[in-house]
C-alpha cells in the first residue's frame, strides 16, 4: 500500500469504517488556499465532511466563509465556531421555519440562504418579520445544469429587487453553482466557466446600474473553482467541496486538479469462494452506491479488480492476486464518490504520523440535530 496510507496496528479497528489521513487533509487544505490565492477568497462546501474537526481546521487556515446543504450542516457549522454561514439549498415548507429558528438560535452568526421564486421569499419574508430577524438572500442562478435556479435575465432581475424589497431580507448577491461543468480538458472547462460567469456578470452589472447592491457571487465547485480562481473580481467566493477529501472520481476526471484522496475505507477480507475471487465487507451500506457499481471505489493493493457482486454487506472482487488474500486480511479502498460515503459513517478514525489518534464524529449526517 503507498506509504501515504500507513496504519501501523489496525487490530482494533472495526470494519468496514472511514479513515482519514489529517496530514493529507491538511495538504488539501493548503492547496485550495494557493489556488485561491489567499483564504479569504474561499467559501468551501462542508457537505464532503460534515466533521467539526475539518471546520476547525479552515478556521485556523484563516478561513472565514462557509457553504452547506441542509440546517443541520449549518447548525454543526456553527457549532464548530463559524460566523458566515451560506445555506445553499431554497428553504420551502417547515424548512422556512426551521431557518428562522436557526437565525435566532445562533444570533452572533450571519446567515444567508438561497431562493429562486416569489412564493418561498415572500413567506420567508414573512416569518422572519414576525420574528423581528433578517436574513441575507442570494439569487440561485441557472446556468445550464437545470437543477435549480433562475435563468440570468429579466425575470432573474425582478425577483432580486423582490428580495431586497421585502421585509426581514437582504439582497446580498448571486449564487452561480454550474455543476454541468466537469469537463476532463482544463481548456474546455475554462471557457465554459467563463460563459457561465459572464452571463452572471452582466445580470450583476445590470442590477448594480439600477441601484441594487450585489456584493457577492458564491461561483464554481469542487471542478470549476479553479477556473474562477483566475479572474480579477472581488465579487467572486470560491467554493470547492470535495478537494478536502477529493476522491477516485474526481481524481480520474480532473488531472490538473494535483488533490490527494485523504479519505480512505478500511475493509477485511471475509472469505474466498474461489481460487480467483475475494469477498470484502465493504457493501453499498458503507461506500456510496450513487456510481454505477463496479466503479463505486478503487483498491489499490489491486490493480486488476473486477467487481463482480456488490449487496449490502458483501463486496466479490475477481483478481488473479487472490490467492494472497485470506479472512480477515485488511485492505484500504478509495471511494469513487467521497460526500454521501462519508454520511454512510456516524465517525471515521484519523491517523498521523501512522498512528489512529482521534476519532472524529460526522456530525452533519443528519437531518436534525437540535433545530
Amino acid at each position: 500500500m503507498n506509504d501515504l496510507y500507513t496504519i501501523a496496528d489496525v487490530s482494533q479497528l472495526l470494519s468496514p469504517s472511514l479513515v482519514i489521513f489529517r496530514d493529507l487533509v491538511e495538504q488539501n487544505l493548503a492547496g485550495m488556499i494557493r489556488i485561491a490565492g489567499n483564504a479569504e477568497r474561499l467559501r468551501p462546501h462542508c457537505k464532503t465532511h460534515k466533521m467539526r474537526e475539518v471546520v476547525r481546521m479552515q478556521l485556523d487556515a484563516g478561513i472565514t466563509r462557509h457553504k452547506c446543504a441542509t440546517i443541520a450542516e449549518a447548525e454543526m457549522l456553527a457549532t464548530a465556531g463559524a460566523k458566515d454561514i451560506l445555506l445553499a439549498y431554497n428553504p420551502v415548507g417547515p424548512n422556512i421555519q426551521r431557518v428562522v429558528r436557526l437565525c435566532k438560535q445562533y444570533p452572533e452568526v450571519q446567515f444567508i440562504v438561497t431562493a429562486d421564486a416569489p412564493e418561498p421569499i415572500a413567506e420567508l419574508g414573512r416569518q422572519l418579520t414576525a420574528a423581528d430577524a433578517q436574513l441575507e438572500v442570494l439569487l440561485d442562478l441557472n446556468t445550464g445544469q437545470n437543477r435549480t435556479g433562475v435563468q440570468p435575465g429579466d425575470e432573474a432581475e425582478r425577483l432580486y429587487r423582490m428580495i431586497a424589497s421585502t421585509s426581514g431580507l437582504k439582497a446580498g448577491g448571486l449564487h452561480l453553482y454550474d455543476g454541468q461543468n466537469h469537463q476532463s480538458d482544463p481548456d474546455e472547462r475554462r471557457a465554459a466557466v467563463r460563459a457561465c460567469w459572464n452571463r452572471a456578470a452582466s445580470l450583476r452589472d445590470k442590477l448594480v446600474a439600477s441601484g441594487q447592491d450585489v456584493p457577492r457571487i458564491v461561483a464554481g465547485g469542487t471542478g470549476s473553482f479553479p477556473m474562477y480562481a483566475e479572474l480579477d473580481d472581488l465579487a467572486i467566493e470560491l467554493s470547492p467541496g470535495t478537494l478536502i477529501f477529493h476522491d477516485a472520481n474526481y481524481r480520474n476526471t480532473y488531472g490538473d486538479l494535483q488533490f490527494t484522496p485523504a479519505a480512505l475505507l478500511l475493509t477485511r477480507v471475509v472469505s474466498r469462494p474461489t481460487s480467483d475471487r475475494v469477498t470484502f465487507d465493504l457493501g453499498y451500506k458503507a461506500v456510496a452506491s450513487d456510481p454505477p457499481a463496479g466503479r463505486r471505489l478503487v483498491i489499490p493493493a489491486i490493480p486488476d479488480a473486477q467487481f463482480l457482486l456488490q449487496n449490502e454487506e458483501h463486496l466479490v472482487v475477481q483478481t488473479e492476486l487472490a490467492a494472497q488474500f485470506k479472512p480477515g486480511d485488511f485492505s484500504l479502498a478509495i471511494p469513487s464518490h467521497v460526500c454521501p460515503t462519508c454520511a454512510l459513517h456516524r465517525s471515521a478514525y484519523v491517523v498521523w504520523d501512522g498512528q489512529v489518534q482521534a476519532e472524529w464524529e460526522v456530525a452533519g449526517r443528519d437531518r436534525m440535530l437540535t433545530i
